[in-house]
């Protein structure tokens, strides 16, 4: 019987990463074998596990789906992967699909661990499904309203695809802020209003948060309305949070919200699991605006270097999409 391999990125934190030679398993009945085309860094989290900066409290709960190795030693991370069929059974063999799977070259997952990409959806698009999901997951515990005054306060990936899906409901008003005056440029492709943090217009009715940052926290506190709802997506990992807490938080009555991806919105759970609230993400990447939000495509390659730039806070890419052995680089 022929062994086969493939490679993988595997992160040793704190600040090393390099691809190794994995074997993979005999494919079951049920099991699909998938050449990967792309995978994307979700930038947030894939740093936070290459830094060391993931608390000791939360190795087990952030486990990415198909992680191996356990923190805090060398990790193969990652969630977004979009690939094809290479075998599997009857109806599978060619088809595009969507898997919360790590950066590896080729791999062997059951068949209801994928999501078909359907035909509307370009699979080099497809990679930002992970976090379109959590964009989805946010909207659903912050529930926006018809003509809501929205603001959304960092213009990275997950902030920009919160922004992107509340300018689509009727009446919204949203406005997008960022320190980084160029990423008006993304607000001007999603066709939202952007604002720097002092020139943000305040009194909203809903404010997401989604800098990673003191300065951006303290921003949503400053521009929600009486009684306004504050939803944090950032997950600041083992650095503190300091809020201003002792200026108007109390007398407004504001609410400060977690979301996290990890659990269906408890608005949603009853009726919506993992895999269908993934299936509407993939979906939701039909729309070609999405396409600013990606940076130069990288060789699978040159993954190890990609790792060390994105960690770099200074470095200001949004997504980046990594393209994989026979795939040509857009």
């Amino acid at each position: 019987m022929t062994v086969e391999t493939a490679r993988a990125l595997w992160l040793r934190p704190p600040r090393h990463a390099e691809l190794k030679n994995e074997t993979l398993p005999p494919p079951g009945a049920n099991d699909l074998v998938i050449r990967t085309c792309y995978s994307a860094v979700s930038r947030g989290t894939e740093t936070l596990v290459y830094d060391g900066a993931v608390p000791d409290s939360e190795y087990t709960r952030m486990r990415a789906p198909f992680q191996a190795g356990t923190l805090p030693g060398a990790v193969k991370h990652g969630y977004a992967n979009v690939g094809i069929v290479e075998r599997g059974p009857i109806g599978w063999p060619g088809r595009t699909v969507f898997c919360l799977y790590p950066h590896q070259t080729r791999y062997v997952v059951p068949v209801d661990a994928v999501i078909p990409v359907p035909a509307a959806v370009p699979a080099a698009r497809a990679v930002l499904a992970a976090n379109m999901e959590t964009a989805v997951n946010a909207l659903w515990d912050g529930a926006p309203r018809v003509g809501d005054r929205i603001s959304v306060v960092g213009a990275g990936v997950v902030g920009s695809l919160v922004a992107g899906l509340c300018r689509d409901l009727p009446g919204v008003n949203v406005e997008l802020i960022d320190i980084d005056t160029d990423r008006a440029t993304v607000a001007d492709a999603l066709d939202v209003a952007f604002a720097t943090p002092d020139q943000a217009t305040p009194e909203r009715d809903l404010v997401f948060h989604a800098s990673a940052t003191d300065a951006g926290l303290n921003t949503a506190l400053v521009l929600a309305g009486r009684e306004a709802e504050i939803i944090e997506l950032s997950w600041f990992g083992t650095r503190p949070a300091t809020l201003a807490l002792g200026g108007a938080f109390h007398s407004r009555r504001l609410t400060l919200r977690a979301t996290q991806v990890g659990t269906v919105a408890p608005a949603r759970a009853a009726r919506w699991d993992h895999a269908r609230r993934l299936a509407l993400a993939v979906a939701l990447c039909a729309d070609p605006r999405l396409d600013v939000l990606f940076a130069r495509d990288v060789d699978f390659d040159q993954l190890p270097g990609v790792m060390a730039r994105l960690a770099d806070p200074a470095d200001r890419t949004l997504c980046q999409r990594i393209v994989y052995p026979g795939v040509p680089s857009s």
